[in-house]
């Protein structure tokens, strides 16, 4: 059975760093593009990052860019999100998410290319 999980998340203050990561289980990610999405209450979810099958592709969103980055360990079947300068409205609910409809090298970061999702990881930014 195919799974993601992720880790990683919780509290931190204004300008601080937090690691998300994300395993797969039952499945190889070698062969998937990943993404990073999150949802705040009462929005839509958004892609925050995504990386290509091999890593040479990254995609960021916005207001993310220069603050995080997407990485990945296909040894260790992961794929990371180092969060860095951290804002309140950084404050959601983090999802990692693969799709195997992408070419090795796409890393498009929207929702309705990903297929299989994981659980989500709650991310707090707060004083």
């Amino acid at each position: 059975q195919l799974q993601l999980v992720e880790s990683g998340g919780g509290l931190v203050q204004p300008g601080g760093s937090l690691r998300l990561s994300c395993a797969g289980s039952g499945f190889t990610l070698d062969y998937y593009a990943i993404g990073w999405f999150r949802q705040a209450p009462g929005k839509e979810r958004e892609g925050v990052s995504c990386i290509s099958r091999r890593g040479g592709s990254t995609t960021y969103g916005d207001s993310v860019k220069g603050r995080f980055t997407i990485s990945r360990d296909n040894a260790k079947n992961t794929v990371y999100l180092q969060m860095n300068s951290l804002k309140p409205e950084d404050t959601a609910v983090y999802y990692c998410a693969a799709t195997s409809r992408m070419s090795a090298v796409q890393a498009i970061c929207h929702v309705d290319f990903y297929d299989y999702w994981g659980q989500g990881t709650q991310v707090t930014v707060s004083s």
